[in-house]
Order: C-alpha cells, then sequence, then structure tokens
C-alpha cells in the first residue's frame, strides 16, 4: 500500500511540476540568469527554403509573397524542395525561374527532412531560412529574422505561430498558445528555446551537418545548435501566420505526427539529457519535452492508485474530486457554451489522446518520415 501512496504522491507532483512548476522555476531564475543577445541590421547571404509537396493550389501564391519580401536581392536565393509532387506543383515552381526561384526535386517521395536536406546541400547562403507553403509571412520577415545573427551566440531562431481566422483576421490566443508562448519566452531569455516553430526558423549553415530524413527538423536543429555551444532562441517581431485546419479529425491525426517525432528526435538524442554535459538544457528537455509527453499517463496513475486508496477518507475526496474533474471535461467538450471552456477542454482531451497513441506507435516501432500538408 506504501507503494501505491507513493506512485499516487509522485504522479501528482509531476503532473502539478509539469504544467506549472516549470514556468514557475524559469521565472525564478529569470533575474539571476537572463541572457541578452545583440540584434542590430544585419544582411548576409541567406537561403530561403520552401518545402513543397502536391501544393498547386497554393505554390504561386507564396512564391509570389516570397519574393515581395524585403531584403536585398543580391544577399538572397529561394529555393523550392519539392517531395516528389505528382501535381502540378513543380510545372508552376518552374514558371518562376526567371525570377531568381530554383526547383530543388526530389525523384520520388521520401519526406520532408529528405528534401530539405536537398535543399541545404544546394544551398549557399551562410543563414538558411525554412517556410512551410502553408505559411503567410509579414514583409519584413527576413531583414528581422536575420538581425539576431549579428550575435554570433546565436545559431537558430524562431517565428512566433499566428492563427488566422475565416474571415481573414488573425485570431486572438487561445489559453494555451499563451501558455506555451510564455515557456518559449522564458526559455530564450534564459538559455535556450527547446523545440521551433517548423512553419519559419531561420539557423546557420553550419549547424545543418545533421540532418536526418526520419527525424523532425524543428526539434533536431534545436539540438544541433546546443551542440555547438550555441543558442535558439525565439523573435516575436517576426511572426508566421497559417490558416486553421479544416477538419477536427486532420488536427488530431498532426497532433498524433508531431509527438511521435518529437519522441523519435529525443530517444535519438538521449546523450542531451545528460546534466553534467548540457547542465540547464538538459533540465529544461525533460521538463518541457519528456514530462509533457508522459502526462497522459501520470493521470492513469493517479487515477488507478487513488482509487486503491479510497478506503482512506481523504483519499475517497481526492478521488471524487478527481471523477468531477473528467467528467466535467466530457461535458464541456459536448456543450457548445461556453466556447473558451470548450475549447479547453477538448485540446485537453486531444493532447492526452493523441500523445497516448504516439507512444503507441513509437513503441510498435514506427516512424513517419512522408508528410501530407493539412488542409487549411
Amino acid at each position: 500500500m506504501e507503494i501505491v501512496k507513493v506512485l499516487f504522491f509522485l504522479s501528482i507532483i509531476l503532473i502539478f511540476y509539469t504544467y506549472i512548476g516549470y514556468m514557475a522555476f524559469l521565472f525564478v531564475l529569470l533575474p539571476f540568469k537572463k541572457r541578452c543577445h545583440l540584434k542590430k541590421e544585419f544582411t548576409p547571404k541567406v537561403t530561403f527554403i520552401i518545402t513543397a509537396y502536391n501544393e498547386e493550389k497554393r505554390i504561386r501564391e507564396k512564391l509570389e509573397s516570397t519574393l515581395a519580401l524585403e531584403y536585398p536581392k543580391e544577399h538572397i536565393e529561394i529555393l523550392v524542395a519539392s517531395d516528389g509532387s505528382t501535381d502540378r506543383t513543380d510545372e508552376i515552381i518552374l514558371s518562376f525561374e526567371r525570377y531568381g526561384v530554383k526547383l530543388i526535386r526530389s525523384p520520388e517521395r521520401k519526406g520532408k527532412e529528405f528534401a530539405q536536406k536537398l535543399a541545404i546541400d544546394k544551398a549557399k547562403g551562410e543563414i538558411l531560412i525554412f517556410s512551410d507553403t502553408a505559411t503567410i509571412l509579414m514583409k519584413n520577415a527576413i531583414r528581422e529574422i536575420t538581425k539576431n545573427f549579428a550575435d554570433p551566440s546565436i545559431g537558430c531562431v524562431s517565428s512566433v505561430d499566428k492563427l488566422i481566422t475565416k474571415n481573414g483576421s488573425i485570431s486572438g490566443e487561445n489559453l494555451y498558445v499563451r501558455y506555451e508562448m510564455a515557456l518559449r519566452r522564458l526559455e530564450s531569455q534564459i538559455n535556450s528555446l527547446v523545440g521551433v516553430s517548423g512553419s519559419f526558423f531561420a539557423v546557420r549553415k553550419e549547424l545543418c551537418f545533421n540532418w536526418p530524413y526520419d527525424l523532425a527538423s524543428d526539434f533536431n536543429v534545436v539540438l544541433n545548435t546546443v551542440r555547438a555551444r550555441k543558442r535558439a532562441i525565439l523573435d516575436e517581431s517576426v511572426v508566421g501566420l497559417y490558416k486553421d485546419v479544416i477538419k477536427e479529425t486532420e488536427e488530431f491525426n498532426r497532433k498524433v505526427r508531431t509527438i511521435l517525432r518529437g519522441i523519435t528526435v529525443l530517444f535519438k538524442n538521449l546523450d542531451m539529457l545528460n546534466f553534467f554535459e548540457y547542465g540547464l538544457f538538459s533540465w529544461q528537455l525533460i521538463s518541457h519535452k519528456l514530462l509533457r509527453w508522459l502526462l497522459p499517463f501520470f493521470f492513469i496513475i493517479a487515477f488507478v492508485s487513488n482509487l486503491f486508496l479510497i478506503e482512506q477518507k481523504e483519499f475517497l475526496l481526492i478521488f471524487i474530486i478527481q471523477c468531477l474533474m473528467y467528467i466535467s471535461i466530457g461535458v464541456f467538450v459536448i456543450l457548445p457554451k461556453p466556447e473558451k471552456i470548450k475549447k479547453i477542454a477538448k485540446y485537453f482531451l486531444i493532447i492526452n489522446l493523441a500523445t497516448i497513441v504516439a507512444w503507441w506507435k513509437f513503441l510498435k516501432g514506427e516512424k513517419i518520415t512522408k508528410w501530407q500538408p493539412s488542409r487549411r
């Protein structure tokens, strides 16, 4: 019974630490560990890499907007990495050759990272900027993101993601996005991000040496950066806009893919959990990534162990509270209003189910290298 109590309290502590404690520790560290960096006008040669798979409906608009971005034309090259597209994507890209756009085509569909690597090998810029076809950028996006590389300690820079609603306006941030952004902001100020936005980020070419085709580049590139003793930071002045996913089932599948790919990267780089080698970053990696991916199991352990302890009054009360919490989540998911609480309940349900499915796929040895862009 004592072991059951230990499991119960440990799972409760880890749940609260993952959601609240990690951020609280970052707040406490901020006055003592805040790291500033130099950001000034800086126009190195950059290569803008767009990855596409069967994007005939959106690639023209993406290329037109990319060509309109503010940056010295003599210092930028634009490469489009087509992952074996079978529609008119390549044909449309080739029609932009007269504007300096180059098509880098994978002969067959091998995945996003494979296509990116083909472009990296051809890139001439010292700073590589990656963007998805669906991402909409402000005209000053390249100029702003490259300013950060005036500081030699910066190896990678992430944008901020913002959602566009159906009517074309920028959506207000929901609770989860505000929470995630606060974490990233603190991590960036204290040490380094543990992951960048896959839809728009920039990195020094020298840090693209390790680019496995089966590992998520937006996570792996941060590990490359930290291994090189540089930092990955968030630039809040650089925004990547994207439209909401049409179907919730697609959003669930996207989360499963994202988490599965993240778990795969982490288990390929377990040496980075070595505190003696990577110090503060190892703690960040465990707190922000590993423990978050273990949260569904902490909830299950807390519930099941509590069930074995309900003969004691205090544990009976806690068990009732747990039951009421899960029932409330189910009710709010079903009810149409209040909308904000419904979104929180739905997100809690989706992210935990997606995490469990991702772990199941990982344990079965499944890997995801090919990607199907979400319909937006």
